[in-house]
């Protein structure tokens, strides 16, 4: 049997990079997935049809994460076309990066909005169904740059901590209906957001981490199936460094 068969999932951003990864291997392991992405575009329903291939039922949504009212109405849409949900798995994110002292209002507010307040507005929306079935499975994405900071990415890394602390909370507020809350930790991993960085900044980057070598998604995309399986089942409110040795 495999480890999510007859489980659904959410997962938010995964029609590229990490969440799609993640998808993928929700897929491999038997798990139906709800997916959104900020409209049905191609890639969408292309990735769509390629979940599809692994004998799931696979479903795009265009939704905005990080809208309150929007990130209700999808939880209630996906428990009328799946008839439950079992793990969330807040995926959505960027970056708008810059010096703290050039950083305008609005790169703060667009990476705490889409990075943060969309994890609110998901598990803010879900809570009731898992209480009311008694389980539930949430999975946060945050970031090693949101365990030890980085410069040029404060709002980035503030958005990354405030998962982590966040994530911890909720684990203490429903740990006793049967749901989990964990958090995964991704370093330097290759996606389409690192893939503008040039050869010598990767090469540099690969050098500090004891593993030398960049992740790939589907390294966080095989934790993401251990959190999100049985296996994990005495696992709550902790966080998982998914990054080569690089934050020990």
């Amino acid at each position: 049997m495999k480890l999510l068969e007859g489980k659904t999932a959410i997962i938010t951003g995964a029609s590229r990079g990490i969440g799609k990864a993640v998808a993928i291997k929700f897929a491999e392991q038997g798990a139906n997935i709800a997916f959104t992405c900020t409209s049905l575009s191609q890639n969408a329903l292309d990735t769509e049809k390629e979940l599809s291939a692994f004998g799931v039922t696979a479903k795009a949504y265009a939704s905005n994460a990080a809208n309150f009212d929007e990130s209700h109405e999808l939880v209630q849409e996906v428990l009328k076309d799946f008839g439950k949900i079992d793990i969330l798995v807040n995926n959505a994110g960027i970056t708008r990066d810059g010096l703290l002292m050039r950083m305008t209002e609005e790169q703060w507010d667009t990476v705490i909005n889409i990075n943060l307040k969309s994890a609110f507005n998901l598990t803010h929306a879900i809570t009731p169904v898992f209480m009311k079935q008694k389980s539930g499975n949430i999975i946060n994405m945050s970031s090693v740059v949101g365990v030890s900071g980085n410069a040029g990415q404060a709002n980035y890394a503030a958005s990354k901590a405030g998962m982590i602390g966040f994530t911890k909370s909720i684990a203490k507020e429903v740990g006793s209906r049967g749901i989990r809350a964990n958090v995964i930790a991704p370093g330097f991993i290759a996606t389409d957001m690192t893939g503008v960085l040039s050869d010598e900044v990767k090469k540099k980057w690969s050098e500090q981490i004891p593993l030398r070598r960049v992740g790939e998604a589907e390294d966080v995309a095989k934790v993401a199936v251990f959190l999100a399986s049985d296996l994990s089942t005495y696992v709550t409110g902790q966080v998982i460094n998914v990054c080569g040795g690089m934050n020990m």
